[in-house]
């Protein structure tokens, strides 16, 4: 895993370069954007048990085989699961939110995981509907305006958004 900051040090040094201005700029940005991002994964940290509970509610309801006898989510074992993966899978795209970088989540969480699910037999499109989800919750908490860094924070939330479609591309 490489933040941004070894990112663009690794490529311009592959290159045998210097650092250009562009590159320097956008990390003058990114530096600047930071307390952006800190409060975003705080705020996502926070109500991780609620964006993830939210999420599983409203998938479960939109398909309720899930959680009936002979559903990929059906007995209180299997729900576990269903759950502790879609944490996990939150809590890597806090991880690239913080390194401003995606390599953490696929490297640490989504390389393999169509097929261990395929495997499984777990419905991807069950999962990345649950990922959308997590999505809009995450979003939503991160873009309220009441008690975090002022400013255009649009970006940020692409970003975001961004982080979470792969994911739910990754498992679909």
């Amino acid at each position: 895993m490489l933040d941004a900051f070894a990112k663009v040090v690794s490529q311009a040094d592959a290159r045998g370069e210097f650092l250009s201005t562009a590159q320097l700029d956008a990390l003058t940005n990114m530096v600047k954007e930071g307390n952006k991002r800190l409060d975003t994964v705080n705020r996502i940290t926070s109500n991780a048990s609620g964006i993830v509970s939210e999420a599983a509610r409203s998938l479960f309801s939109e398909q309720p085989q899930l959680i009936q006898p002979g559903g990929n989510a059906y007995t209180n074992r299997r729900m576990a699961a269903c759950l502790r993966d879609m944490e996990i899978i939150l809590r890597y795209v806090t991880y690239a939110i913080i390194a401003g970088d995606a390599s953490v989540l696929d490297d640490r969480c989504l390389n393999g995981l169509r097929e261990t699910y395929q495997a499984l037999g777990v419905p991807g499109g069950s999962v990345a509907t649950g990922v959308q989800k997590m999505k809009d919750a995450a979003v939503r908490i991160a873009n309220d305006p009441a008690g975090i860094t002022p400013g255009d924070c649009s970006a940020l939330m692409s970003e975001i958004a961004g982080y979470f479609d792969r994911a739910a591309s990754a498992v679909s």
